[in-house]
């Protein structure tokens, strides 16, 4: 694969392996355990460090919030409990996610990083890139969009819910025909950057009306806007081969990156820059962000 690298000349690329690029395919967690890995890479990694893409899936599934959404507002916790849905904050800012039927990912790396690194639009869109490539060579004819499209949710009043994350398209999203597939949003310290996205492989992620802090009303209004707004990966990847995605994301990546699976990649956790320990179960965070690109 080959990407610009920030800071230099136009028309020069070069390849993954400058530094490297560890690609873990971490499997199925449910989504507090989800939310602390992901933060826990964001915490450890430094100047000169490897980046790293972790893969994974929600298992059981389970709704994340945006860290600056407050819970009480966008979830209606008591039919959380009622139906065992955990819940909990991501790292990274954007909307509600109900994470089922999907790929997800998370890339943290260094700011000074020469491939994955740079500035927020330019990291941004290469991981986008990566991901895009990716799927295209599972034959999923996903591409990127530099448009926006907001919905009639996203003018409810302030004291609603926010709209759905694949309720609307903002900038460089990616999208399959006209719906939007994949949903993510990029959190960046002084040191090190972590994109998170959700991939949709089928239409589970329409549950979250359910759960939303709304009446029957609005909850259709999301509900149908899930349906009308996002596109879906469908047969035959509903079923999650997340060793699929994992080789197809190696094939693009090439030489410059190895892979760990499973458990194996939980030496990357222990590690830690700033002490920050990520999302407890309740959905409570320790630090705010001090940068954030969000849909």
């Amino acid at each position: 694969m080959v990407l610009r690298s920030p800071g230099r000349t136009p028309g020069v690329f070069v390849s993954g392996r400058e530094r490297g690029l560890i690609l873990w395919c971490d499997g199925g967690h449910g989504a507090a355990e989800n939310m602390r890995r992901d933060a826990a890479l964001f915490s450890s990694c430094a100047p000169g460090r490897e980046a790293v893409l972790r893969v994974y899936r929600f298992t059981p599934p389970g709704i994340t919030l945006g860290l600056s959404q407050r819970p009480e507002r966008e979830l209606d916790l008591e039919a959380c409990r009622t139906d065992g849905i955990e819940w909990a904050t991501r790292p990274t800012g954007g909307r509600a996610i109900f994470h089922d039927e999907e790929w997800t990912y998370g890339l943290a790396a260094a700011i000074d990083d020469p491939v994955w690194g740079g500035r927020l639009h330019e990291a941004y869109a290469r991981t986008s890139q990566l991901v895009v490539q990716a799927l295209q060579r599972l034959a999923i004819p996903a591409r990127l969009t530099p448009g926006s499209r907001r919905t009639e949710l996203d003018r409810l009043p302030l004291d609603a819910p926010a709209a759905p994350c694949f309720a609307s398209t903002a900038r460089h999203e990616i999208v399959l025909g006209d719906g939007k597939l994949v949903g993510s949003a990029q959190r960046r310290g002084a040191l090190a950057l972590l994109q998170q996205g959700s991939i949709l492989l089928g239409s589970s992620h329409r549950r979250l009306a359910d759960y939303l802090a709304a009446g029957a009303p609005l909850r259709a209004r999301a509900r149908e806007q899930l349906a009308r707004g996002a596109a879906m990966a469908g047969p035959p990847w509903q079923s999650g081969d997340l060793d699929r995605f994992a080789r197809a994301l190696a094939d693009v990546l090439g030489r410059g990156a190895r892979r760990i699976d499973g458990p194996d990649g939980q030496f990357l956790l222990k590690a830690s820059r700033t002490g920050y320990a990520g999302p407890d179960s309740t959905g409570t965070h320790r630090e705010h962000p001090e940068k954030e690109m969000r849909p």
